[in-house]
């Protein structure tokens, strides 16, 4: 490829992707929260429980592969490169299946509340991971 990214700018864009991502997916949990307003205390532990597990039993590990993946990689790279093809079609899915919930309401709004919004912090922490890797790795690191 004659232009692309270095490994180092691959952590930069993955953090800020995967942030993106969360803080759109949080946005949208909030507004069924506010339309769905009771029992806001047990939604909000419900929440928590939901942050807990995808962010200790699927964005950190997927973290630390991307990142070994990352480290591997040749000096110039498709600026998309962040994720693997698995990963791209899985994100596909998930953002092709949470549309489809939405539109045709197969979930109700105090499910999507509760989900969108666990499930966005834990999105939005792994971009913060990705962040504090590309600080902590200097650009000589990569290259």
């Amino acid at each position: 490829m004659k232009y692309g990214v270095n490994r180092h700018t691959l952590l930069l864009i993955a953090g800020l992707i995967w942030i993106i991502a969360g803080a759109n997916i949080l946005r949208i949990g909030i507004i069924t929260w506010t339309t769905d307003g009771e029992y806001w205390l047990f939604k909000f532990c419900e929440a928590i429980i939901i942050f807990v597990l995808f962010f200790n039993f699927v964005f950190k590990r997927l973290f630390y592969k991307h990142t070994l993946r990352i480290s591997k990689k040749k000096d110039l790279n498709c600026p998309f490169s962040f994720f693997d093809a698995k990963g791209w079609i899985i994100m596909i899915a998930m953002i092709t299946f949470g549309i489809i919930v939405r539109k045709y309401q197969l979930m109700p709004n105090s499910f999507i509340s509760v989900f969108y919004t666990g499930l966005s912090l834990a999105l939005i922490i792994t971009g913060f991971l990705f962040l504090r890797q590309w600080r902590r790795t200097s650009k000589s690191e990569f290259k």
